[in-house]
């Protein structure tokens, strides 16, 4: 069994995050670089005020190639602003099911209203991982 089914447990607690007032090529490149497939977006107050993917960047650089523009914009212009988030003590199981029927690859974790951490697919992955290792 799983050790609990605590979101708290197994959340990643310093997710990638960028200001909405960033330019998207900076998005571009911390994605790029760090492997993974989206950040948070927050504001100046480090509120979450979106997701942006990395279908996200892609849809931006493609449209803004076919319309021969030379400025992009900012992460802000091609953010996803209706995000489904989750508490921190929410129950994993749920959580992942829910991530499952709605095709999200990340939900981030609030406490409250403050922004705590984010959980993944590929975390989710790892759990189970984890749980198979063990228990093999």
């Amino acid at each position: 069994m799983l050790k609990s089914v605590d979101l708290s447990d197994y959340i990643q607690h310093q997710p990638l995050k960028i200001l909405a007032s960033a330019p998207l090529f900076d998005a571009v490149n911390i994605i790029t670089s760090n492997h993974v497939s989206g950040l948070i977006v927050i504001d100046e107050q480090e509120r979450m005020v979106g997701v942006l993917s990395e279908m996200d960047c892609l849809r931006a650089v493609v449209t803004a190639t076919y319309n021969n523009s030379g400025d992009i914009g900012t992460v802000g212009d091609y953010m996803t602003s209706e995000v489904q988030s989750c508490q921190l003590h929410d129950n994993i199981v749920d959580v992942a099911m829910d991530m499952i029927a709605k095709g999200h690859r990340r939900r981030p974790v609030l406490d409250g209203e403050r922004l705590v951490g984010q959980l993944t697919c590929r975390q989710l992955l790892r759990v189970v991982r984890e749980f198979n290792l063990r228990y093999r």
